[in-house]
């Protein structure tokens, strides 16, 4: 009786113990240009992402509708941020998956009158901010890392 009460505590706190992996690299070599559809939906079948982009335009424009006719651009980081943008806005959004959803890690300020043609780049360690071919900047999930 005594080696079976043994049994289940160590079963008990092997099947308790947390589990690191690591290191783990999340990081999106490329961004991904993503049309928002009808309904306020982008996926991308390569990562097997999907994501409701209405309450970003909402947030950016206060605006429920502005996202129509939209493409957004996504790029994760090596820490598994998203880091989101699109034609016009004035901020970069970044945002952490989080038991099934994003949740607003960060609104970064980026441009007074908003970017014309946003591109994201993987610059390790950093997401580099691009306007058509002109560099704006180096972000991390915590802001803007340098020029």
């Amino acid at each position: 009786m005594k080696k079976i009460g043994i049994s289940i505590l160590f079963a008990f706190l092997f099947g308790c113990s947390q589990i690191v992996l690591e290191p783990v690299d999340f990081a999106w070599p490329i961004e991904s240009v993503l049309d928002v559809s009808d309904d306020g939906t982008v996926s991308e079948s390569r990562f097997s992402f999907s994501a409701n982009v209405k309450g970003l335009f909402l947030a950016e424009y206060e605006d429920s509708t502005s996202y129509k006719k939209e493409s957004v651009r996504i790029i994760r980081d090596t820490k598994g941020y998203y880091f989101m943008v699109a034609t016009g806005f004035k901020n970069v959004y970044v945002f952490k998956a989080d038991n099934g959803t994003f949740s607003l890690e960060n609104k970064i300020n980026v441009s007074e009158f908003g970017l014309d043609l946003p591109a994201f780049n993987q610059r390790l360690p950093y997401i580099e901010l691009l306007e058509g071919e002109d560099h704006v900047a180096y972000l991390t999930s915590e802001g803007i890392k340098g020029e």
